[in-house]
């Protein structure tokens, strides 16, 4: 397939001596003794151990007990083993390391509510109220190995719950604030959660919105949770069970006034810590593992390493902690020693330009954002910026979805005012970065400088082998990467399969990417069907699950199309169930998805056909759909049963 490279494929920013010299890339390749970039992503992909064991010890990444091995092949890459032997904690790196120094003492976390409130928090506050609710939760009797469920929007607490769970050896496991009851209970069950911490109520876009009532809903589904924690933040109507629910508050008011009494549980470096539930194009979410030394190291790499994060810097990304980023702003940036800076609601609430007003009251310097935010923003016209001063910015990075050209240069311009890099950031909930920016290369609108050191990042075509400049190909991973999940959770078959299976030995991605000439690199979007709503990724068949669960409807397929704001826009084709009004059943269906998965992922649009496009063994063509809504060839229909039925979807449309 031929690359379709942006149209302007210039370089527009260049960086000075300074820059580069300042530069944590450029001190990380002078300690390794390598000369330039490339130099060191073909030593890393040679040879992974050394990298790796380098790496750890730049970053200064403490462990109890110091491992015997950095890297055991043992099971073959896709079940690599790190720091083996090796005694660590996630919270002793980034919290209690802190203690005794002058940066304890300094301001590490600031929020700021909807409603302008602010709190601001050191790292003794922080590491306080972490230590606090980590004793609650051994009053509880939860510790080593249960996974805990947390379901809270971008609160301070947020981050001290993540970090608790962590703290006692305690597996997190975040969930999106705005999932509706089926796909709480669902991601709840999978993981064994016994526990889960949550919140009376928050705003969103100005109206309290509850979440204890939220989870109870689901809870009704989930025989074994034990308990639930509830942060009292602001007060909505729910129903309390006597002996499960628990004020955090409460559970937390006997604990220690020295931290010191509420030690860090030491752990196997390798096991896990977090759990992040991602989907595909088919079944049910996917548990992705994350481990004490895996997930914090590579999250240090891509950020500070790669990135240029500092521990001067300001960081505001505005995320939902149950999507990566929160896990990555909140244990990435406090590893780093940077100050995060959390935001509760939407970006363009409760004024359109609230994102930038946040990065000039809180003088923001590092920013992240996904393309679809830089769209939300140009759509508000010239003005969208007007009498803002952002000249803090000293990096914006970006990830979530492929920029378009315009989006890329109003963001570089507008924003960075030509000055800033803006730096693309490109991978998954599974490894973190694969691809990245740096504050030391040359920028192309909507280009990479290339792969995040030790991943093997490689563009390949249907048999494995590399593909040259200008060519389309799957973005690979040759080199087993410390970042990588440690396996889906309980599931090792589904894990070899999903990512495993195409190419023996190799990780394949799911995205499309090629390189140009000049060895930038570029990525085009998803080779499969996952859906990413505005940066969030989904399945179809969450969608599609959703839909079916009505009672209105035959059958149901979810495809994405492109949207000028969002990215990729949700279009449900469904066949109705005979002789129900269909004018309600489309208001009922759209309904339906809102509530279990959240207003981002309302349909563009519901249509109703009388079939689908099938193949002989009656599988859904989801590719064919797509492309008869939007008016496109559909390729060759040999394989269906039904060709009448690609006719009906583009009818459907117009």
């Amino acid at each position: 397939m031929q690359a379709e490279l942006p149209a302007s494929a210039a370089v527009v920013w260049r960086p000075d001596a300074a820059m580069v010299e300042g530069a944590n890339l450029t001190r990380f390749m002078r300690a390794l003794g390598v000369a330039s970039f490339e130099a060191l992503n073909a030593r890393a992909a040679q040879d992974p151990a050394w990298f790796h064991d380098a790496l750890i010890r730049f970053l200064d990444y403490r462990f109890e007990r110091p491992y015997e091995r950095v890297l055991d092949l043992s099971e073959g890459q896709p079940f690599a083993h790190w720091c083996v032997g090796g005694v660590t904690n996630v919270v002793s790196n980034c919290i209690d390391r802190r203690r005794g120094t002058p940066r304890y003492e300094q301001e590490v976390l600031v929020w700021e509510g909807e409603d302008g409130a602010t709190t601001r928090w050191s790292f003794a506050d922080l590491d306080r109220e972490t230590c606090r609710l980590a004793w609650g939760l051994r009053r509880l009797g939860l510790g080593r190995g249960d996974v805990v469920g947390m379901v809270l929007p971008n609160l301070p607490h947020a981050a001290a719950a993540m970090l608790a769970v962590a703290k006692v050896g305690a597996i997190v496991l975040p969930m999106f604030s705005g999932f509706g009851a089926d796909a709480i209970a669902q991601r709840v069950n999978d993981g064994h959660a016994k526990a889960l911490i949550t919140v009376d109520g928050s705003l969103r876009r100005g109206k309290p919105v509850g979440a204890k009532s939220v989870v109870d809903e689901a809870l009704a589904h989930c025989p074994g949770v034990r308990h639930v924690i509830v942060l009292q933040h602001l007060e909505t109507r729910h129903e309390w069970t006597p002996g499960r629910d628990h004020w955090w508050h409460e559970l937390t008011a006997g604990a220690p006034a020295d931290v010191a009494a509420v030690p860090t549980e030491p752990m196997p470096a390798d096991d896990p810590f977090l759990l992040m539930f991602t989907s595909g194009t088919s079944g049910k979410p996917k548990g992705v593992v994350h481990s004490h030394c895996g997930f914090p190291v590579k999250t240090a790499l891509d950020l500070s390493i790669c990135m240029d994060l500092k521990p001067e810097d300001r960081f505001l990304w505005m995320s939902d902690m149950g999507w990566l980023v929160g896990p990555i702003l909140v244990f990435g940036g406090l590893l780093v020693g940077s100050t995060v800076m959390l935001a509760e609601g939407a970006p363009n609430y409760p004024e359109p330009d609230r994102l930038w007003r946040l990065v000039e009251r809180h003088r923001v310097t590092y920013l992240g954002l996904a393309p679809t935010v830089a769209r939300l923003s140009m759509s508000q016209g010239e003005d969208a910026l007007a009498g803002r001063d952002l000249s803090s910015l000293r990096v914006i990075i970006s990830t979530g979805e492929p920029w378009t050209p315009e989006a890329w240069h109003w963001t570089f311009e507008r924003v960075g005012r030509g000055r800033v890099p803006l730096l693309n950031y490109s991978g998954g909930t599974e490894v973190g970065g694969i691809l990245t920016g740096t504050v030391i290369h040359p920028l192309k609108p909507c280009a990479f400088a290339g792969p995040v050191p030790g991943t093997g990042a490689d563009v390949v075509d249907a048999d494995g082998g590399s593909v040259g400049p200008g060519v389309t190909g799957e973005l690979v991973m040759r080199t087993p990467s410390i970042g990588l999940t440690r396996g889906l959770w309980h599931d090792r078959e589904r894990y070899l399969q999903s990512y495993w299976s195409r190419l023996p030995g190799v990780w394949v991605h799911g995205d499309f990417a090629s390189r140009d000439a000049d060895g930038m690199w570029y990525v085009h979007g998803r080779s499969d069907d996952t859906l990413k709503i505005a940066g969030k990724r989904t399945g179809p068949s969450e969608i599609e699950a959703l839909l079916m669960a009505t009672g209105l409807l035959v059958d149901a397929v979810a495809v994405g199309t492109p949207d000028p704001v969002k990215g990729t826009a949700v279009v449900c084709v469904c066949v109705p169930r005979p002789g129900i009004d269909e004018a309600a059943a489309v208001k009922a269906l759209s309904a339906a998805v809102v509530a279990g998965l959240g207003g981002a992922f309302r349909p563009a649009e519901v249509a109703l056909v009388a079939d689908l496009p099938r193949t002989r063994n009656m599988k859904v063509m989801r590719r064919v759909i797509r492309a008869a809504w939007l008016g496109e060839d559909p390729g060759d229909l040999s394989t269906l049963v039904n060709p009448e039925s690609v006719q009906a979807v583009r009818a459907a449309r117009h």
